[in-house]
C-alpha cells in the first residue's frame, strides 16, 4: 500500500508510468530517513539535469495531505502522515488473502527437488535440496503460479552396478535386512575403497549395470530390493521434514524414453563419434561434449536429463522447469538445456538450474564413496533432544513438551538452512541453531508464541472488564471507529510498515528464487515486534488505545506463522 501510494504521487510529477515508479522506489536502510525513497537518477538523461537537482524539484512538488516529501541528494524521501494512514494500512492487513500475488499467472513450474540416491543413506547433504525446493513451492504457490513438485530419485546408473557387484562379492543377507541402509553403505565404501587396488571391480560393475539395463533378473530384483527399502527410509525423513511430492518418478521411469531422443539426435545430425562413445558437441557455446551413449552401449545421466526434461514439457505441460541441484552441476544443466536448444526445444530457455553451495557439518564434508555421511537422522534426533532440555530448563509444565520439541528442533534445521543464501557454502552448527537467541528459527518461533501468550492475556483483561470482550470481538469493524485511538510510535509504526511489505518481500524470494528472503524478513517481524512489545502496553492498555495495539499484535501473529510455514516451520503456540 505504500509503495502505490508514493508512486501515485511521484508518477504525474516526475513524468513516469506509475508501475515504472513503483519499481524503482526503494525502503532506506533507516526510518529516520523518511519510509519510500524514490532515486531520480533515471531521469536524468531524458531531464538533462543533474539528479540532486531533479529530487529538489519533485520534492518541492509533492506535498500532499498523507506524506511529505524532501530532497536527499539525488533521492526523494517520503514520510508518510502515520495518523492518516494506520488505521488503514491496518485493515488492509487482515483483509483476506493479504500478500499472495497473480505475477504468476497460474503458469506450471516442475520443480526437480531432493532427489537422493537410492542405496545410499538420506543425509544432511540431501537436506538443501529438499526444503529449498519445498520452500520454493510454497513461495511459487503464493506468487499465483501453478507448481507441481517432482522428487527425481537417483535409482539408476552405473553405482547400481556397483552396488550389486559388491553385494554379490561381500553381502550378508542377515546385516542387509536388519539395517539396509548403512549396511548398503558398508558395501558401497568398502567396493570403492578395493577397487583402487583391483580393477576388475570397474568391469565387473560395468557388466552388472548394463546386464540390469538388458533387464537381467537377478539383476532386477536385486536392483527393486535397494529401491524398495531406500524409499521407506525417504518416507520416514520427508514426514518429519512436513514435505510432501506431487510426483516421485526416479531416472528408471525414462529408460523406454530415451531411445526416443537418441533417435531425435541422430536424425537431426547431432550425434557424433568420440572414442567409440557417441557426444553432442558443444564448441559454440564454450562447453566441453555432452556424452550422451558411453562406449560400453549404455546410457549416461545426460541422456535421462533430456528424456526426463521432454517428458515435463510435453506430458506435464510445464511452462517452466526448476532444478534444485547443487552448484557442482552447473556444467551439466547448461549442457543439458544447449542439446535441447540445439534440438529445437525454445522452450528450454524456461529452463532454469537453482544452485545452491556446499554444506559442511560442524566443518566435515560429506562424501559417500568415503563413507563421511551424516545421518539426517541422527541429526534431527539431537535438535529435538537440544530443544527437550531447553522446554524442560525454561517452561517444564509445558503439556505437550514432545511434540513441541519435534517441531523446535526439526523447524531449528530447516530454517537454518533456509535462512542462509542458498548460493553460500554452510558449515553448519547445530548448537547454533538450536539456538533461542540470535537469528534462528527458535527465536522466530518463540516470539510467536510470546504473541500467542500476549492475546491470552488480553482475553483475561477482558473478562475483567466490562464490555470489552464485545470490544475484542469486534476488532476489525471498530478499526475505523472515533472511539478509537491509533498510536503511532517508532516501533509500532516500523513493525506496521514491515508487515504491510510483505508482499515486496514474497516477489523479491520469488523472483530470485530464494527463501532466505522470507526466513530474513521473519526474523526482522520477530525483532519488530520484540521492540513494540517492550515500548508499549498490549492487553493493559488504556481501552481506547487497546483494540488498535490487539490488532496490530494479531496480524503481526498471523505474519509470522504464515512466513514460517511457506519456509516448513511448525509454529507452536507455546513454548
Amino acid at each position: 500500500m505504500l509503495k502505490k501510494q508514493a508512486a501515485s504521487h511521484i508518477a504525474p510529477v516526475a513524468g513516469l508510468e506509475e508501475a515504472e515508479v513503483f519499481k524503482l522506489l526503494e525502503v532506506p536502510p533507516q526510518q529516520e530517513m523518511g519510509d519510500i525513497a524514490f532515486p531520480c537518477f533515471v531521469l536524468a538523461k531524458s531531464l538533462k539535469k543533474a539528479p540532486v537537482a531533479i529530487a529538489t524539484e519533485i520534492a518541492s512538488a509533492l506535498q500532499s495531505d498523507i506524506l511529505e516529501a524532501v530532497p536527499a541528494g539525488p533521492y526523494v524521501n517520503i514520510r508518510f502522515k502515520r495518523e492518516k494512514l494506520a488505521a488503514e494500512l491496518l485493515q488492509e492487513l487482515g483483509q483476506p488473502g493479504f500478500g499472495k500475488l497473480e505475477e504468476g499467472n497460474a503458469a506450471r513450474v516442475v520443480i526437480d527437488m531432493s532427489s537422493p540416491n537410492i542405496a545410499k543413506p538420506f543425509g544432511v547433504g540431501h537436506l538443501r535440496s529438499t526444503v529449498i525446493g519445498a520452500a520454493l513451492y510454497r513461495l511459487y504457490n503464493e506468487a499465483g503460479y501453478t507448481p507441481v513438485s517432482v522428487n527425481h530419485l537417483g535409482d539408476w546408473g552405473t553405482q547400481f552396478g556397483k552396488q550389486i557387484a559388491a553385494y554379490k562379492r561381500w553381502g550378508n543377507d542377515a546385516a542387509l535386512q536388519a539395517e539396509p541402509i548403512r549396511t548398503s553403505l558398508e558395501l558401497y565404501v568398502r567396493f570403492h575403497d578395493e577397487a583402487e587396488h583391483d580393477p576388475s571391480l570397474e568391469i565387473e560393475a560395468r557388466d552388472w549395470f548394463r546386464k540390469l539395463e538388458q533387464g537381467d533378473e537377478e539383476a532386477k530384483q536385486l536392483w527393486a530390493f535397494f529401491v524398495e527399502v531406500s524409499m521407506k527410509e525417504f518416507d520416514r525423513m520427508y514426514e518429519r521434514l512436513n514435505v510432501q511430492f506431487d510426483h516421485t518418478l526416479g531416472e528408471s521411469f525414462y529408460n523406454d524414453k530415451m531411445g526416443a531422443v537418441v533417435d531425435e539426435l541422430r536424425a537431426k545430425g547431432l550425434l557424433e563419434e568420440s572414442d567409440g562413445a557417441l557426444v553432442v558437441r558443444l564448441e559454440e557455446e564454450n562447453m566441453p561434449p555432452c556424452l550422451i551413449i558411453k562406449k560400453d552401449g549404455t546410457t549416461i545421466y545426460p541422456t535421462r536429463d533430456l528424456a526426463t526434461a521432454i517428458y515435463r514439457h510435453d506430458v506435464m505441460k510445464a511452462d517452466k522447469m526448476l532444478y534444485v541441484v547443487g552448484g557442482e552441476q552447473r556444467l551439466h544443466f547448461n549442457q543439458v538445456f544447449a542439446v535441447l536448444s540445439r534440438m529445437g526445444h525454445d522452450w528450454s530457455a524456461n529452463c532454469e538450474h537453482i544452485p545452491f553451495g556446499l554444506m559442511r557439518f560442524e566443518g566435515r564434508k560429506m562424501s559417500t564413496r568415503r563413507g563421511k555421511v551424516v545421518f539426517l537422522q541422527e541429526v534431527l534426533d539431537e535438535a529435538v533432544s537440544r530443544a527437550m532440555q531447553i522446554i524442560q530448563e525454561k517452561n517444564p509444565n509445558l503439556p505437550n513438551p514432545q511434540e513441541v520439541a519435534e517441531a523446535v528442533g526439526v523447524g531449528a534445521i530447516v530454517f537454518g538452512d533456509l535462512s542462509n543464501n542458498r548460493l553460500n557454502d554452510i558449515d553448519f552448527s547445530l548448537e547454533d541453531a538450536v539456538s533461542f537467541e540470535g537469528e534462528t528459527g527458535p527465536y522466530v518461533q518463540y516470539a510467536y508464541a510470546r504473541i500467542k501468550s500476549v492475546l491470552a492475556k488480553a482475553r483475561e483483561v477482558a473478562e475483567m472488564e466490562k464490555g470489552l470482550e464485545e470490544e475484542l470481538t469486534t476488532i476489525e469493524r471498530e478499526n475505523n471507529s472515533t472511539k478509537q485511538k491509533v498510536t503511532t510510535s517508532e516501533p509500532t509504526w516500523a513493525l506496521l510498515k514491515l508487515l504491510a511489505h510483505y508482499p515486496e518481500y514474497l516477489s523479491k524470494a520469488v523472483q530470485r528464487s530464494e527463501p532466505s528472503v522470507i526466513a530474513k524478513y521473519a526474523i526482522d517481524v520477530a525483532q519488530a515486534f520484540n521492540r513494540f512489545y517492550h515500548a508499549e502496553r498490549i492487553a493493559d492498555a488504556p481501552l481506547e488505545e487497546r483494540a488498535f495495539r490487539l490488532t496490530l499484535t494479531e496480524r503481526t501473529a498471523e505474519r509470522l506463522a504464515h512466513s514460517l510455514n511457506l519456509l516448513g516451520v511448525k509454529a507452536p503456540e507455546r513454548m
